[in-house]
């Protein structure tokens, strides 16, 4: 999947609806406090809601509600899904694409507590006449006992697999009365299903320019998580298998108790019912660092050198994607790359940046403040923040955008070493910097 757009409202100074649009590369350019750090913190907490968390004070002091709002809008989806079954089936069939035949997911967080939790909805052309509106909603049993009830022949679908009993649900009918609905996810069994939905969204890996200076420094180990993230996705499989034997021999354990306990209290054992129901944490599991070989830790050697590191995590992501092929979509969202970095260093990160968004499967975020950066970058990519009345406006598409990022921010010439002073023109043999031509490259 890849992020196709964003939708944001009443998110601090987001306080009307806002879309913004991505590519595989979108660098977001604006003054200090426009509002690029705030996209990409959005996008943290839709996706994570860890490093950055979703606080009662991220209402918009402007807002019309007491709800945050952010939409995500997805498209390159799978053609073949697994939800709530082993059975394969995909988006389309179920009716959770927008009319765009997109995958939009909502989040709305409600403001009246200090922290809070987000109740998620798939915005989707879905059925909504009776009987046939909370299909997803239903258990196994409930579904066959709905096939039942409409006197659906047994040989139309197989018992055991819910996308194949809603389908022959659905297609009973001539007319579904589809409408455009705010389908909520996160309760009853459409909840185990959005569950096995998230599993195709793309991992969100969001590095900040301003961090905490302690020993387990982001800067070093968010890379590192992500790392095992990754290594774990690509385990998947083996992963799935193990955990459901696990289960199956936990519920094996549990159901020979309770034969036990017939022979004891029958009617107590008739009432109870084995259930897993804690999905096991394998990320929080394993943990990956960089250790310096002379105990000094990485955060101790200043932000250059930890910069340096994650520079060039992404510059060996960059190698590792061209020589694999991997399904799983990664967005990296970097800030100010140009922190702490020499100017060297920075065209070379951009140059990463930009093979990993048109060479692999991933796409790239970046913001800067510095113009300089922004013109290394294709004119498609870029996104110019600013405020209009009070209000945030993204701009992009045009020729004209890039105008106004410079006549906005300005653009200074290249850094003066001590070299080019000696390459400057002299009057009575005084180097005279005044008399250069800075369109003309020294």
């Amino acid at each position: 999947m890849k992020l196709k757009s964003i939708k944001i409202k009443n998110f601090r100074g987001f306080s009307d609806e806002t879309t913004i649009n991505f590519e595989n590369l979108t660098a977001f350019i604006g003054k200090n406090d426009a509002g690029k750090s705030t996209v990409l913190e959005a996008l943290e907490i839709f996706f994570n809601n860890s490093i950055v968390t979703c606080e009662r004070e991220d209402l918009s002091i402007n807002s019309d509600g007491d709800t945050i709002e952010i939409t995500c809008i997805f498209n390159n989806l799978p053609d073949i899904i697994t939800l709530d079954s082993s059975s394969p089936t995909n988006l389309a069939n179920e009716f959770l694409l927008n009319p765009q035949g997109d995958l939009e997911i909502k989040k709305c967080f409600k403001a009246t507590t200090s922290k809070p939790k987000p109740t998620t909805f798939i915005v989707c052309n879905h059925p909504s006449v009776q009987w046939y509106h909370n299909l997803l909603d239903l258990k196994n049993a409930d579904l066959k006992a709905l096939a039942r009830r409409l006197n659906l022949p047994s040989d139309i679908y197989q018992a055991n697999s819910n996308p194949s009993i809603r389908a022959a649900i659905w297609h009973s009918i001539d007319n579904l009365q589809l409408e455009l609905t705010e389908l909520q996810v996160d309760k009853e069994n459409a909840k185990k299903i959005y569950d096995s939905l998230e599993k195709y969204l793309p991992i969100y890996a969001l590095f900040q320019s301003d961090r905490p200076s302690k020993d387990d420094d982001k800067e070093v180990t968010d890379p590192m998580k992500l790392a095992v993230q990754q290594a774990l996705l690509e385990l998947n499989a083996e992963l799935e298998r193990i955990k459901e034997e696990v289960k199956q021999k936990a519920i094996s354990t549990a159901e020979r108790t309770l034969e036990k306990l017939k022979e004891m209290d029958s009617e107590l054992a008739s009432s109870l019912i084995p259930e897993f129901k804690t999905e096991p944490k394998f990320d929080s599991l394993f943990k990956l660092s960089i250790n310096s070989d002379d105990n000094i830790p990485i955060n101790k050697r200043g932000s250059g050198v930890r910069r340096l590191i994650l520079l060039n995590f992404f510059r060996a992501e960059v190698e590792r994607k061209l020589s694999e092929s991997s399904s799983q979509s990664v967005i990296y969202a970097f800030e100010e790359p140009e922190t702490s970095q020499h100017p060297k260093h920075q065209e070379i990160l951009m140059q990463a940046f930009m093979d990993l968004a048109y060479n692999t499967n991933s796409q790239v975020i970046l913001t800067t403040h510095t113009p300089a950066l922004g013109s290394l970058l294709p004119l498609e990519s870029l996104r110019f923040i600013t405020k209009d009345n009070g209000n945030r406006v993204v701009k992009c598409g045009e020729e004209s955008v890039f105008k106004e990022i410079v006549d906005t921010l300005g653009i200074l010439p290249d850094p003066i070493t001590v070299f080019d002073i000696f390459k400057f023109p002299k009057v009575d043999g005084i180097a005279c910097p005044e008399l250069v031509d800075y369109n003309v490259r020294i």
